[in-house]
């Protein structure tokens, strides 16, 4: 993982308000995952691993299980479930026949990508508002932002207090 390092004081308040965007930023993208996720009748965990493999194009189940932290199990329960759907197929890969690849149907994904098309042109009109440089500066912070934030998920899953059979849940009032 990467050194921390330490903040300069004329750049502090800056820092803090992108943590504070970042965080919003995070917390928008569980909505609009849990908005659409419901819209499909999807599990959101389900809805993101099919964007996943959209992005990759395929995965194997490896793939998805490092990508996500799931374990095997939970991995191969969510590849049954977007198959039962229609929303991926199972492919034996040439080259280790003793792998799978799972790969997006497109046309089962369609209503999905509908459903995001206002968003998108949306955004690409807002993000057209920046010049090229300050694009490449949001894509390389959200890039090295994104890696970090997994790095970190992977040291806290290896490294978390207790498990989490041990932690209890909230009481109700």
């Amino acid at each position: 993982m990467a050194k921390s390092k330490t903040v300069p004081p004329d750049q502090h308040d800056h820092v803090v308000q992108v943590g504070i965007a970042v965080r919003k930023m995070g917390a928008q993208s569980v909505i609009t995952s849990r908005t659409v996720a419901d819209r499909f009748g999807l599990h959101m965990t389900d809805l993101e691993v099919l964007d996943l493999i959209f992005l990759r194009q395929q995965a194997t189940a490896g793939e998805l299980a490092d990508a996500t932290g799931l374990s095997s199990g939970s991995v191969t329960a969510l590849i049954d479930r977007l198959a039962e759907a229609g929303y991926v197929e199972r492919c034996a890969d040439l080259s280790d026949r003793r792998r799978v690849i799972v790969r997006i149907r497109p046309e089962a994904i369609e209503p999905i990508k509908a459903t995001y098309t206002s968003m998108q042109r949306q955004m690409f009109g807002l993000w057209a508002t920046y010049s090229a440089r300050d694009l490449q500066t949001i894509t390389d912070f959200i890039t090295r932002s994104t890696a970090l934030a997994a790095e970190c998920c992977k040291e806290i899953s290896l490294n978390g207090p207790g498990s989490p059979a041990k932690r209890r849940a909230p009481k109700k009032d």
